[in-house]
């Protein structure tokens, strides 16, 4: 009898298409529509709201793998994520390690004088430096190589014990902020060791969504508890958000991870029993699959044009509101740039797939994850 066993097909579940979509979207409104002045309620409302999308694209994360682990095969698994992931991270970085080099101060390059070459090992290992959201890459390829370990555990029915321990980790444990401003007096060697510690904080703040979304994906039944009890889970969001605001505005700490748990089990929750009428409503479904279709290429530039748009109109990234007139000229800002960096980021990904089909390249994702 032949051992080649047919392993079977996964379909992407057209409510977590949907869910990636909403996703990238929420990560855009994060770096891009931010207001308040320093130490401001505004400013703490601000970044409660928008930040922390990231929790979400984790979570998803750790969903799809789970979700396509049946034909898992550890080696084919990595060479996958180094054409998929790697390699067009690096292609999309050159823009960031270009200004890095052109325009240190202004871009903010802590490492500007070491050896280039050395820059650039940093600016890859780290992610943070050269194109801000994509310190995301480094922390991923983290769970890429335990991607055996977890499945492992998972097999051996120990891995969903640890969520309760995972989620105290995330509660607790928020993720560490960095800035060129908090390592200036520091060599080298020691701002390296300070961007490694960024990632590593990411990893250990969001294991518990990657964990999560397996476990979800494992048992997609349970998802539907989300939609049955949702006014429950509205209400600790409320609560989480609420408390963080405070927490925030009192300079003690900020952990927007907490309040997007439950935004994560809610929204999810209703895109699963609204699934089918989601379908039904054709244009919507497809801008939609569209969206998360460009979501990894979203993702890899859209911070350039957020730099763009900043440098262009003298803008902050979070612009500063001392009265209401202010209030509402920085809303208008931060709602223009959000769409210009959605609509410059979405021609720029369209016209280089684009040029790339017309010169036979079929694999796209290899250059732009798209």
């Amino acid at each position: 009898m032949s051992e080649n066993i047919v392993k079977p097909k996964r379909e992407m579940l057209n409510y977590i298409n949907v869910f990636r979509g909403l996703a990238i979207l929420l990560i855009l409104a994060g770096h891009t529509m931010q207001i308040g002045s320093n130490g401001s309620l505004l400013k703490s409302i601000s970044f409660e709201v928008w930040a922390g999308g990231t929790a979400l694209f984790i979570f998803i994360s750790g969903f799809l793998f789970q979700h396509l682990s049946a034909k898992f095969e550890y080696k084919n698994y990595l060479q996958k994520k180094w054409k998929n992931v790697i390699i067009p991270y690096v292609l999309t970085a050159v823009p960031g390690v270009i200004l890095c080099f052109l325009m240190p101060l202004s871009y903010g390059n802590p490492f500007d004088g070491l050896n280039p070459l050395a820059q650039i090992g940093v600016f890859l290992t780290t992610g943070r430096v050269h194109n801000v959201p994509t310190w995301f890459i480094p922390m991923i390829v983290i769970f890429f190589l335990l991607s055996y370990l977890l499945l492992y555990l998972e097999k051996k029915n120990w891995l969903y014990k640890f969520l309760p321990l995972l989620f105290l980790i995330t509660i607790f444990l928020p993720r560490m902020d960095i800035e060129p401003s908090y390592v200036v007096n520091m060599d080298y060697l020691h701002k390296y060791i300070a961007y490694l510690k960024y990632v590593l904080s990411g990893f250990v703040h969001f294991t518990s969504m990657y964990v999560f979304g397996m476990y979800l994906s494992k048992y997609k039944d349970r998802i539907d508890v989300f939609y049955d009890k949702r006014y429950f889970f509205i209400f600790l969001m409320i609560i989480t958000s609420i408390a963080d605001i405070y927490f925030n505005y009192r300079g003690m700490f900020f952990n927007g991870t907490v309040s997007k748990i439950f935004l994560t089990v809610i929204v999810l929750g209703y895109l699963k029993h609204y699934d089918e009428l989601i379908k039904s409503h054709e244009k919507i479904n497809h801008w939609l699959d569209v969206t998360a279709k460009y979501s990894f290429g979203l993702f890899f530039i859209h911070w350039y044009f957020v730099f763009a748009f900043n440098q262009i109109f003298s803008q902050q990234p979070v612009i500063p509101v001392n009265n209401i007139t202010e209030f509402y000229i920085a809303t208008g800002i931060v709602c223009l740039r959000y769409l210009f960096v959605l609509f410059a980021s979405f021609i720029v990904l369209f016209a280089i797939k684009t040029l790339l089909k017309k010169i036979n390249v079929e694999n796209t994702r290899t250059f732009i994850g798209v």
